[in-house]
């Protein structure tokens, strides 16, 4: 591909946050990459870097992730969505298609939804389900996993929130780097220089408690979750979408799939990414582009 300049800037917003964000020159098509939990824009390196020099890429920092600010608690999926809606604004761009990965694919359902005439296509890469993604833990070592239903209760959790947490605030990158070998990078993992930079990545999450809640308390489906009731916003989403799931991915699972398209019902396409995880940006981006470039086109 031709060589093509990447910027990174920084818009504030009317509700008193500033998000950071990386523009990539390119021509009319305008795409839209929102990250997800433990990631910011760096995250999507490998896509705005080697995607095709037609498309013009922004690829956001949530509030509280990467260089944007968090001055206010995120405490929904709509607040991040919400939040993308204000940075759109303000940038001045509309008819783009979005890409969300993981948490992403949640915000990005929920802006498709609220703002209708904004987004003319979805990608959903390796999302969470319509109807949220659960959050399991333990308060203290000896209790049985459970269903957690508050914020409260999340930032206490031993199994996660707290580990991870600190592993942020001690700079333990080999703790970050397990978990991610274990359940993301499990065959193929980036390139020495590159996973280190992730690795400092992820540190500068400062709302992980506050994103797993929520994503448990996440569901725009028309059935219970388990925790909370749908409220049936899907049936507001009026755009194309395509459905990405690395075949071996151990983060979303194969039935939050399945609930993810039979939800959205006829306006999703389903694509089973080959050998791929959770990051099919690692381990098979050609493979990846191509799916992207093809529903785009």
């Amino acid at each position: 591909m031709d060589v093509v300049n990447i910027s990174m800037k920084e818009v504030h917003l009317s509700n008193g946050e500033t998000l950071s964000y990386r523009e990539r020159e390119g021509g009319e098509q305008k795409v839209l990459l929102i990250h997800g939990n433990m990631t910011s824009s760096k995250h999507w390196d490998l896509v705005y870097e080697n995607i095709d020099s037609k498309y013009k890429v922004y690829a956001v920092d949530l509030r509280g992730f990467g260089q944007s600010t968090y001055n206010n608690p995120v405490m929904s999926i709509k607040d991040f969505s919400d939040d993308v809606k204000l940075f759109v604004d303000a940038i001045g761009i509309r008819d783009f298609a979005i890409v969300g990965w993981s948490t992403g694919g949640a915000v990005s359902m929920q802006f498709a939804a609220d703002y209708p005439g904004c987004c003319n296509k979805l990608i959903l890469l390796a999302s969470e389900s319509t109807r949220g993604y659960p959050f399991e833990g333990k308060i203290n070592e000896t209790d049985e996993p459970r269903r957690f239903t508050t914020h409260a209760d999340i930032k206490k959790d031993v199994t996660k929130t707290i580990p991870v947490q600190t592993a942020y605030h001690t700079n333990n990158t080999e703790l970050l780097r397990l978990i991610w070998n274990s359940v993301i990078y499990t065959h193929k993992q980036p390139s020495p220089d590159l996973y280190e930079e992730y690795l400092q990545d992820m540190r500068t999450q400062r709302n992980l408690a506050e994103v797993h809640h929520s994503n448990n308390t996440f569901n725009i489906s028309h059935h219970h979750n388990g925790l909370v009731e749908g409220n049936g916003k899907v049936d507001d989403i009026h755009v194309p979408v395509l459905v990405l799931r690395g075949e071996r991915d151990y983060v979303v699972t194969a039935e939050m799939t399945k609930e993810l398209v039979a939800d959205l019902g006829e306006k999703a396409k389903f694509i089973e990414l080959k050998n791929c995880g959770h990051s099919p940006l690692v381990d098979d981006l050609p493979q990846l582009l191509s799916a992207i470039t093809d529903f785009l086109e």
